[in-house]
């Protein structure tokens, strides 16, 4: 899945905040919503 979101992410069919509701629901970690998108999550 992570390979999914990545993909969409860089295509903007995904923003940031899409990407955190997968960390929320448990999909993705922490780490990998930074390595995604650059970004520290923050709730």
């Amino acid at each position: 899945m992570l390979n999914w979101i990545t993909k969409f992410y860089q295509m903007n069919l995904y923003t940031s905040d899409d990407v955190k509701e997968f960390v929320k629901s448990g999909d993705i970690t922490e780490a990998d919503f930074k390595t995604i998108t650059g970004q520290d999550y923050a709730a």
